[in-house]
């Protein structure tokens, strides 16, 4: 079945363009959307994701109409060839049931892979300067006097999370997360006294 999606950025725009040259090109079924393409969220484009069967083929006007960015799209059209569906671009004449698209993005995914292999070392390479030079990542450590007078206060139950925050500097997450460690600790001690 050949399925087509078709999207517009605002209410305003319209969507005739893209719909009549999808059924042109033969689509069954079209799943239409007024929706920005920077969005996560984008409800039809999923209904369309979820009705894809193998030996379908997905049909857009052109590719920013279904990819929010170039990793979106490879990530899309890899997710097609998995399950063994073709993808179409109309006016970017991009077909993956040919030889040729199917080079064109084999070459998309081979460039963003080492677009992802160079930020990983980027990013490694930053993390081993900056413990060269004494830094060390993750979480600040707190001033464990600190959390025993914030785990003093909300035992009190005399106290809002917000007085405790502004009296010790340890927030509503860093405190749940030293009261579970706690319970943790009793709940395991109280095992090893059975």
């Amino acid at each position: 079945m050949r399925i087509g999606y078709a999207r517009v950025s605002t209410q305003d725009q319209s969507l005739d363009l893209q719909v009549d040259a999808l059924k042109k090109a033969g689509c069954n079924r079209i799943f239409k959307e007024k929706i920005s393409g920077k969005r996560n969220s984008r409800p039809e484009l999923q209904k369309m994701l979820d009705t894809l069967r193998e030996k379908d083929t997905v049909v857009v006007y052109k590719l920013d109409r279904i990819s929010r960015s170039t990793r979106h799209l490879i990530e899309l059209v890899e997710s097609f060839e998995d399950m063994g569906i073709e993808f179409v671009s109309l006016e970017d004449q991009i077909d993956t049931r040919s030889p040729m698209g199917r080079f064109f993005f084999r070459m998309m995914a081979s460039i963003a892979e080492l677009e992802r292999d160079i930020l990983s070392e980027r990013t490694k390479a930053g993390l081993n300067a900056a413990r060269a030079r004494g830094r060390v990542g993750g979480r600040p450590k707190v001033d464990p006097n600190k959390i025993q007078i914030a785990l003093r206060m909300y035992d009190s139950k005399e106290y809002t999370l917000s007085e405790i925050k502004n009296a010790t500097g340890i927030g509503s997450t860093t405190l749940y997360r030293y009261i579970n460690q706690r319970k943790s600790i009793e709940a395991k001690e109280q095992l090893n006294d059975i």
